[in-house]
């Protein structure tokens, strides 16, 4: 991990165009080679940001941007499109790199792991003909918690929350740009299972083509009885 505080300007292009004039922030760049920037705010959220696989140049400035003040140029490109991140940096104010080792990953409550135990055995809710692969599939980066196979053959990871927020939908991006690079298991699609799912976290589940699935978990237990229902 590597942590640099700079007074920075951002240039984002790919989807869409973005930009973040000049001013003092946190560039994080961690070793699967996502780049993220950060204010003094926003809680965990980066400004901008470039999800791995991607690949970091560090360039002298061009002759405008030296009488700018630039002293650097970070350039992010991403290795599957054509998205940029481009970093113009005119004063770096520190710059500490720090292995943290392997991680553990997450431990998730009790809810969570018994919702994964559930749609392991339910995986039909996924869509008919649905069949389970392994539960907590092994990648580079942690488990994918459940993978599957859909009636046409093409893989299915799925992600699970108790309530699904835009962290949820990053993580499950993450994993399927790893699953994507093995020939056996190509194409990947992804779903993104909850109890609850944030609006902002379905907007780029689908922005992303990940299937959003919401899970009923009383049901699930078979506590859902029908016959004290109203309606």
């Amino acid at each position: 991990m590597r942590l640099v505080i700079a007074s920075c300007s951002v240039d984002y292009s790919g989807r869409l165009d973005a930009h973040l004039p000049r001013a003092r922030r946190l560039l994080m760049l961690k070793a699967d080679g996502s780049v993220l920037v950060h204010s003094d705010g926003g809680s965990y959220k980066p400004l901008n940001w470039m999800t791995a696989p991607a690949r970091l140049t560090v360039t002298d400035p061009d002759p405008q941007d030296a009488l700018d003040g630039v002293t650097q140029v970070w350039q992010v490109q991403a290795t599957k499109t054509d998205d940029r991140l481009v970093i113009r940096v005119y004063e770096v104010l520190s710059d500490v790199t720090q292995d943290l080792g392997t991680d553990p990953g997450l431990t998730k409550d009790g809810v969570e792991s018994h919702l994964q135990q559930l749609l392991a055995e339910q995986i039909e809710l996924l869509g008919p003909g649905h069949r389970l692969v392994r539960r907590e599939y092994p990648t580079a980066i942690g488990p994918v918690d459940l993978l599957a196979k859909a009636p046409d053959g093409t893989s299915v990871a799925v992600e699970i929350k108790r309530v699904g927020g835009i962290d949820g939908v990053e993580q499950l991006t993450r994993y399927l740009e790893l699953l994507e690079r093995d020939p056996l298991l190509s194409p990947v699609h992804g779903v993104f299972a909850a109890q609850t799912i944030r609006p902002q976290a379905r907007v780029l589940a689908q922005d992303r083509g990940i299937r959003c699935v919401v899970l009923d978990y009383d049901a699930m237990r078979g506590m859902d009885d029908s016959a004290a229902r109203l309606f």
